[in-house]
């Protein structure tokens, strides 16, 4: 479902920025601004600034930025349609009803069905395991040293020994055997009719990041296989999408969230006070688990059971986590197997005290990768010392690789000349440049920064239109949209020029609307707020250089572009290098700021 623009511009428009965030953030006016503590991470100076005139917020601290949309989605953990429908009813705005094939009602419907029969069976183990027939499930959860309170946050019940009980209950509130047997809580046969999928368990509600149940998991009492059950796969449960846990995690003020094995690890670090724990279910992590966590953290403590096999767990799940985005950290837990044995040895404090020490995913990778290897044995070492270079091969930014490469060689006393020259010999094979010149080293870092500078160039010149709209006119005739290189930077350039060519001012926040990726977003909101803070702290007397100097890489960027796409024998060429030398000999002449 998506909204039209003219819907989200007038949403956007309804709700002032500086009015919504304040019902999250004190806010205190500082010159034509507002500012407080960032709600995103923690400090003690306030750094979060919210504009009016913009209809923009961004930390200083921590970069984060939007417009409305954007901090709903983000402080509510929302999709970008429900943070529009939260908006609209917040400001009585009512959003056209979008129309549905005779299919897609049928699936919403079954959907609500299926959520409705969640709802009532959670409500009905819940009250299962507080009666005398629960009290053998009500033991094992208190032999657990789990609180009546917890037990209620997390919604714990009991499935009857009995194995047509829910089934029974469930035809008497009118839901169909159809219906009934995709819920993936019955079983429906032609002879025996309907029978429970769990019977005889303590059960937990499975739900989503909203607090609605879609699914439930459920442990025997007594004998009985597999010790752990969990509903199928239906309509509104997919195990590969779904953390339990995170409809609490998500609101936690702690930094990262930890990712454990089972229901009970996350229920005993929620009852610790570690309300940032989340698990998978039932299954190896996936992508898409990793992509939901990236939502909510950047940083991810790995908490899996201390043997063989949740270290082999571990190592499938870095690599998830870091295609996410994500930095991983893994919690070591010995001599306990996992955090609820652990959190019951130990306490609180000491797993705190882990949390704190927990270890770089590539140096838990490496010293993992340590134990194949007699490193006594020189063939075995050399064998290691190739392997880990083939992992530093896995690092794309140059930066970060040769970090790693440092430290790893202090740790495992390697030359770091070697190491580094090893992994060029790598580069060079797996591109085929081997019979090409060798890679020089202090190549890379200084295209990276002639790239990254031209970039800055742009993302103030576009700043520079934002803080002054005056210059417009002047600067169109110099540089248009076409010169900005292709990408974000120039579809910001082609909205600001376009909103001022059409209405004569620019609407920062609406432009933000236009991309859906989070990251570009806050990239967006950087050129806002970030690259105009450089333009304020610009003394008078030095703008007009600065913006002449900006103007200079930007226009010659775009001729660098034009030429390049020209043959060498192309007689306009000549042309085009003499129009450049008269345009920017013409800018450098330019007062285009009065100091």
């Amino acid at each position: 479902m998506r909204y039209s623009q003219e819907v989200i511009d007038s949403v956007r428009a309804a709700n002032d920025i500086v009015d919504v965030i304040s019902q999250y953030v004190k806010l205190e006016k500082k010159g034509s601004d507002y500012f407080g503590l960032c709600p995103f991470h923690s400090e003690k100076t306030g750094s979060f600034s919210v504009s009016r005139k913009k209809q923009m917020y961004y930390c200083f601290g921590c970069h984060r930025g939007g417009n409305v949309f954007k901090f709903i989605m983000d402080h509510e953990h929302m999709e970008f349609v429900e943070a529009v429908q939260l908006l609209a009813k917040r400001s009585g705005i009512a959003l056209p009803q979008v129309e549905m094939t005779r299919e897609q009602r049928e699936k919403e419907s079954l959907k609500n069905q299926l959520m409705e029969i969640n709802k009532e069976a959670a409500t009905y183990y819940y009250r299962l395991l507080h009666s005398d027939r629960g009290k053998h499930a009500l033991d094992y959860f208190e032999g657990r040293a789990l609180s009546k309170e917890t037990m209620q946050r997390f919604g714990l019940g009991y499935s009857d020994q009995y194995s047509n009980d829910l089934y029974q209950f469930l035809r008497k509130k009118g839901y169909t055997d159809e219906v009934l047997k995709q819920s993936g809580l019955v079983t429906i046969d032609e002879v025996k009719g309907g029978h429970d999928k769990f019977w005889n368990r303590a059960m937990f509600p499975i739900m989503d990041q909203y607090s609605k149940v879609v699914a439930f998991g459920g442990r025997v009492l007594g004998e009985g296989e597999p010790k752990y059950l969990n509903s199928p796969e239906t309509p509104v449960f997919h195990k590969s999408r779904t953390l339990y846990g995170l409809h609490l995690a998500r609101r936690s003020r702690r930094d990262g969230m930890i990712l454990c094995e089972g229901y009970m690890d996350v229920i005993a670090l929620h009852q610790a006070g570690f309300d940032h724990a989340v698990a998978s279910l039932g299954t190896a992590l996936t992508p898409g688990h990793a992509g939901i966590i990236a939502r909510f953290t950047k940083k991810v403590y790995l908490s899996y059971d201390s043997d063989k096999a949740g270290v082999n767990a571990a190592l499938r799940a870095i690599p998830i986590l870091r295609s996410a985005g994500l930095t991983p950290l893994v919690v070591h837990m010995d001599p306990y197997k996992d955090p609820d044995e652990f959190i019951k040895a130990l306490g609180t404090a000491e797993y705190e005290k882990r949390l704190e020490e927990a270890e770089n995913f590539f140096f838990f990778q490496a010293h993992q990768l340590e134990k194949n290897y007699d490193l006594k044995d020189p063939a075995a070492k050399t064998a290691f010392q190739q392997e880990l270079a083939g992992m530093l091969m896995g690092f794309s930014d140059e930066m970060e690789r040769n970090n790693y490469a440092d430290a790893i060689c202090r740790m495992f006393h390697i030359p770091v000349d070697t190491m580094k020259r090893y992994i060029i010999s790598l580069a060079q094979q797996n591109t085929g440049l081997t019979s090409r010149r060798p890679i020089q080293e202090e190549e890379g870092p200084r295209r990276q920064k002639r790239d990254s500078g031209m970039e800055k160039s742009q993302m103030l010149l576009l700043s520079w239109l934002v803080d002054r709209p005056d210059l417009f006119p002047r600067i169109r005739e110099l540089v248009g949209p076409e010169d900005f290189d292709e990408g974000l930077l120039q579809d910001v350039a082609k909205m600001l020029y376009q909103q001022m060519e059409d209405a004569g001012v620019f609407n920062p926040a609406a432009i933000a609307d236009r991309f859906e990726d989070s990251e570009d977003q806050e990239r967006v909101t950087h050129i806002f707020y970030e690259d105009v803070r450089v333009l304020h702290e610009t003394p008078e007397a030095e703008k007009n250089r600065a913006l002449v100097e900006t103007l200079t890489k930007v226009v010659q960027n775009g001729y660098d572009k034009r030429r390049s796409a020209m043959e060498e024998t192309d007689p306009s060429l000549i042309t085009l290098v003499i129009e450049e030398r008269a345009q920017i000999d013409k800018i450098k002449k330019m007062k285009i700021i009065n100091a």
